[in-house]
Formats: structure tokens, C-alpha cells, sequence
């Protein structure tokens, strides 16, 4: 009897330091985060701010995201500051119907568009039921959180109104939520600048060549930028090469899963070799985390999710 205590109070205190341990191992370590997930053929990202705050970028077709945010985030986390969701397509809002519903969220930031799916009702509905506050974004919004900013640079006041028709998507309890819109939903979708000191990088959901244009050639901090979310996930149409040349990225990372549409293509391959960017691929290297100081940074691909 008095060794089986002895064995429980040893299993008792091994289970309490490894518990400290990862608790002390997630602590903020004033470091920005940024993890590209595997997800499949959509996009997703988690980001995890140098104060220890996080936001999760759109949430790919299914319930993989949730994977990708237990690989990332501390086991006893189950609150998420910020959801952002670039355009509401499946193969990027799907996943955020179960986030919602398994962490609490204090806002989520979007784009004033809607679908009319009943997929993307049940993300509404979760919304509205949880009562998260929304925030509609345009360009030159920014959001600070503590030392890193997001800058908005698509889309604009004008593209939205553009596209808005008379037309109610949805409502509950008399409240509107959203109407619907003409043409591409990908022509209104988000995309921001996230800045930390020295180090950016940019969030391109699925806008491609027909609208960068209305962005391509502003100023940059240095004159380029270390790590870019490859449009699209690297369709054909996604990007041209002015839009290459102008951001000249370190790294180039595409969220891409087995698909029939073709993606990535060689063109996306040719512009970013043409500037020298390094590439890596969900599909191929699993969630790819990216790391920064304000000044350095690295990249560290990590095979998690990959068969």
C-alpha cells in the first residue's frame, strides 16, 4: 500500500511539472507567430501576437483548422481574440463555423459581403447566438495590437458599394446581416498588411489580378516585404508580375490541398522564382510557422497534418 501512494504521489508530481512546464513554455515570449495550416485545399492561419493575444485568418473547408490550433496554441487556451474571414467562400469560412463554436472570440473582422449558402448561415447564425461583435473593415483601416498592426488595403468603400444589391441575404430577430453581392466574391476579399518593427507580411485570401490594380504599387516599408500569402493558392490568375516586383518576397507560402482546378501553377511558380522567393506548400510541408523578433525572422515548416 505504502509503495502504490508513493507510486501516485510521484505520477501526481511528474503530471504537475509537465503541466508547468507547458504552461510556462506558452507563455508570451514577445515574439510574433504566424502559422500557415494545412488545411487542405483552402486557407488558414493562426497568429499569435508578441504580447501573447491571437487571431485566427479564415478556417478552410472543414473542422482541420482545429487540428492546426491544437498543434499551436497552449492546451488550456480556449479564447481567441480576433477571427478575421478574408471572403465568405467555404474553402475558407467553413472551418470558422466550428471555431466559433468550441472558443470564445471577442470580434470578428470581415469584409461588408455575404453568401447566400446555407453553410454560410450557420456561420452567421453561431455569430449572432454567441453575440460576437463584428467589425466590417475597408481600406485604410488598421487594427493595432500592441506593437503589430494590420493595414487594410482592399477592399475599398466603392468596390463594396459596387457590388451590393437590394437583395437580403439573411436576418434574425429583425437584425440584417449581410446582402447579397454581384460578381466574384473573391473581388472583395481582404487584404492586409501585418507589420511587426521591421518585419511584414502580407494576407492575400483569394483577391488576384482582376483587382490588385486598385493596390499594386504603394510604398513599401523597405522595399519589400519578408513573407507573402500567395493569392489564391497559387491559381493561375492569382497575381501578375507587377504585383511580384512590387513586394518582392522573401517567402512565398501557397495553402493548397489536393484540388482539380489546377492550383498552384507554373505561372505562380515562375513569378515568385523570378524574384527569388523562397516557396513552401501546405500540401507538401504541413503547417509552416513563421517566426519574428521586429527584425529577424525564420521559417520553420513542420510536416504536421502531412500523409
Amino acid at each position: 500500500m505504502f509503495k502504490l501512494r508513493i507510486g501516485y504521489l510521484i505520477a501526481g508530481i511528474t503530471t504537475g511539472c509537465i503541466l508547468l512546464l507547458s504552461f510556462i513554455w506558452t507563455l508570451p515570449d514577445g515574439k510574433l507567430h504566424i502559422v500557415f495550416c494545412n488545411v487542405g485545399q483552402g486557407d488558414g492561419a493562426y497568429i499569435r501576437f508578441p504580447d501573447g493575444r491571437d487571431m485566427v485568418v479564415d478556417g478552410g473547408p472543414d473542422d482541420s483548422i482545429l487540428n492546426c490550433l491544437g498543434r499551436h496554441m497552449p492546451f488550456w487556451d480556449r479564447h481567441i481574440d480576433m477571427v478575421a474571414m478574408t471572403h465568405p467562400q467555404k474553402d475558407h469560412f467553413e472551418g470558422l463555423i466550428s471555431v466559433f463554436e468550441r472558443y470564445s472570440v471577442d470580434y470578428f473582422v470581415r469584409s461588408d459581403v455575404d453568401n447566400t449558402t446555407d453553410s454560410y448561415r450557420k456561420l452567421q447564425d453561431v455569430v449572432h447566438r454567441k453575440k460576437i461583435p463584428v467589425k466590417f473593415v475597408t481600406v485604410g483601416d488598421r487594427i493595432s495590437v500592441d506593437a503589430t498592426t494590420l493595414s487594410f488595403i482592399w477592399p475599398s468603400v466603392e468596390q463594396i458599394a459596387k457590388g451590393k444589391s437590394s437583395a437580403v441575404v439573411y436576418s434574425a430577430n429583425n437584425n440584417t446581416l449581410g446582402s447579397s453581392i454581384v460578381g466574384d466574391l473573391n473581388d472583395y476579399c481582404l487584404v492586409f498588411f501585418l507589420r511587426y518593427g521591421s518585419f511584414d507580411a502580407v494576407f492575400t485570401g483569394d483577391a488576384d489580378s482582376r483587382v490588385e490594380a486598385n493596390y499594386t504599387g504603394g510604398v513599401l516599408a523597405d522595399n519589400s516585404i519578408e513573407v507573402l500569402k500567395v493569392p489564391h493558392h497559387g491559381s493561375r490568375t492569382g497575381m501578375t508580375k507587377a504585383f511580384i516586383d512590387w513586394l518582392a518576397p522573401s517567402l512565398a507560402v501557397i495553402s493548397v490541398g489536393k484540388n482539380h482546378y489546377g492550383h498552384p501553377a507554373k505561372e505562380a511558380f515562375d513569378f515568385l522564382n523570378s524574384v527569388g522567393a523562397k516557396i513552401f506548400r501546405t500540401d507538401q510541408h504541413g503547417d509552416v510557422e513563421v517566426v519574428s523578433d521586429g527584425t529577424h525572422w525564420l521559417v520553420n515548416p513542420q510536416k504536421k497534418g502531412v500523409d
